[in-house]
């Protein structure tokens, strides 16, 4: 009897510590994530549509020194900057809104002397938690010193469908290339296109078919040729056969 009672006594103990070992020691069911956003990361505006869609942490950090910086361009002479200030204010505003995650702001002292871009690294590193932002500069600076940092134009370049060569695409040609006799276009998703000999059909939408595709640091770079009667090199060719 007394053999049954320990058993169920180390029984008991075993569960326990299984329990405290799969439970945060906030009560929470699963471990809160969370980025740091910079006054680039409002001011561009996707991170709105990105959190809603359930693509980024559930917890958004937004450092008060960020906000006292769009309130600054807010009430700048800079109309350009005032009116994208504002809208980062705004995005702020809806994201403490959303019901898809939850914003803090952060009020951890800094030294007014230090650059923002010093502050927003210091604080990735005091809470262990990556940097959301488009700022080029910054992402460079943060990845040199082990800051992780979540950039949207880098994510939205790696989601382009991948364009084979011999795949044929529509594209209304807009202006000369490099070449005098190169047109020059762009796909729906931004993608810039080079077609040979399509210099003469600037404002016109032709059919074109990819022969090869080049990656540059602004993204990818596609070239393409006209596809029958549009390309004169093909129509001569047809007409000598």
């Amino acid at each position: 009897m007394l053999m049954q009672i320990i058993e169920i006594i180390l029984l008991i103990v075993v569960i326990a510590l299984l329990l405290k070992r799969q439970t945060p020691a906030n009560g929470s069911s699963r471990k809160s994530h969370k980025i740091i956003l910079d006054t680039c990361a409002l001011i561009d505006g996707r991170i709105l549509e990105l959190s809603n869609s359930g693509f980024v942490p559930d917890q958004l950090v937004i450092p008060e020194f960020i906000i006292h910086e769009l309130q600054m361009l807010a009430d700048g002479a800079d109309s350009h900057k005032r009116e994208r200030a504002r809208f980062g204010l705004d995005i702020a505003k809806q994201l403490q809104n959303s019901d898809y995650c939850t914003v803090v702001v952060d009020d951890s002292l800094m030294s007014e002397k230090m650059p923002t871009d010093d502050k927003l690294i210091e604080l990735a590193t005091k809470l262990n938690s990556p940097l959301y932002t488009t700022d080029f500069n910054l992402n460079k600076v943060a990845e040199i010193k082990g800051v992780k940092v979540l950039n949207v134009n880098e994510l939205a370049q790696q989601l382009k469908p991948e364009v084979l060569p011999g795949e044929r695409r529509t594209v209304k040609i807009l202006q000369k290339g490099s070449n005098q006799s190169q047109g020059v276009g762009y796909l729906d998703d931004g993608t810039m296109i080079v077609i040979d000999n399509g210099s003469h059909l600037i404002g016109k939408t032709v059919d074109t078919e990819i022969v090869r595709s080049f990656q540059t640091v602004a993204g990818k770079m596609l070239f393409a040729q006209l596809i029958d009667d549009q390309n004169p090199r093909q129509h001569e060719r047809s007409r000598r056969h």
